[in-house]
């Protein structure tokens, strides 16, 4: 008896879409996650209007986010009326985004954000690591600049540096410095210095 060899199945070309793609403001997606649209498998932030699916978290990136949120905890502690968040909502509304940084430094209490996401003036500095997600971080140098965001870290990991972002404008940072190990991070507040962090102690 004979039989006919299976043929694996090839994937499908993805669909090109010929109208554009729905962008909606942030009281509507304010309002998707009040009503409960979103479950608890779905780990997405929005991003110029778009909702958009975040990476996986590895144990490195963990790890990594753990060392910065020790090393930035000792210092934001002592800066009365400040504290940290972390892959929580930071409100851009002329961005038409809500990204979830891995951390932010955040004006006032915990207790001041339990009916909304702290806006741009409330936010000091955001910090993302980068592990194998460069371009995406770097492409939000633009989103942060333009929305405001006064200091941005890239901690990219893969290149064993990071990438600090200062003075916001509309088209950009004015300031960008890359710090290898050996360099300090200047942990910067409302324009001043707070404290210093050895970029060899948040890398592995």
């Amino acid at each position: 008896m004979s039989s006919l060899a299976s043929t694996p199945t090839q994937p499908a070309a993805p669909i090109r879409i010929p109208w554009p793609l729905y962008r909606m403001s942030i009281e509507q997606y304010e309002s998707l996650i009040a009503s409960g649209f979103f479950g608890e498998r779905d780990d997405v932030h929005l991003i110029d209007g778009y909702v958009v699916n975040r990476m996986a978290e590895s144990p490195l990136h963990g790890t990594v986010c753990e060392a910065i949120r020790m090393a930035m905890g000792a210092i934001i502690l002592a800066v009365a009326g400040w504290h940290l968040r972390s892959e929580k909502g930071v409100r851009i509304p002329s961005q038409t985004s809500i990204p979830r940084p891995d951390l932010a430094v955040v004006r006032g209490d915990w207790r001041d954000y339990l009916t909304h996401y702290p806006g741009v003036s409330d936010v000091a500095m955001v910090a993302e690591v980068s592990v194998s997600s460069l371009d995406k971080d770097q492409a939000m140098a633009d989103i942060y600049a333009a929305g405001g965001i006064p200091v941005y870290w890239i901690v990219d990991v893969d290149d064993g540096q990071v990438e600090v972002y200062s003075d916001p404008g509309p088209s950009g940072y004015r300031s960008h410095e890359v710090l290898a190990p050996g360099h300090v991070l200047r942990v910067v507040i409302d324009g001043v210095a707070v404290g210093e962090i050895a970029v060899s102690d948040i890398l592995p």
